[in-house]
């Protein structure tokens, strides 16, 4: 399961698939090299996004 404090570079090495669900959620900038040391509740923060919303979509793609 996906919480809002991992890292966008933990989850995405576990399950590359991941990253469509985070660009259609508006994170186009996951190759950015601060990315890799984000979490998904910081970058939600910076992107003005719901984290909740976003966790739902991730967990249910799968990790």
């Amino acid at each position: 399961m996906i919480t809002k404090d991992m890292y966008l570079g933990e989850i995405l090495a576990t399950n590359p698939a991941l990253a469509d669900v985070l660009i259609s959620c508006g994170m186009h900038c996951l190759g950015c090299p601060s990315a890799q040391m984000e979490s998904i509740e910081d970058a939600c923060a910076v992107h003005g996004l719901d984290v909740e919303e976003v966790l739902s979509k991730l967990n249910e793609k799968g990790f």
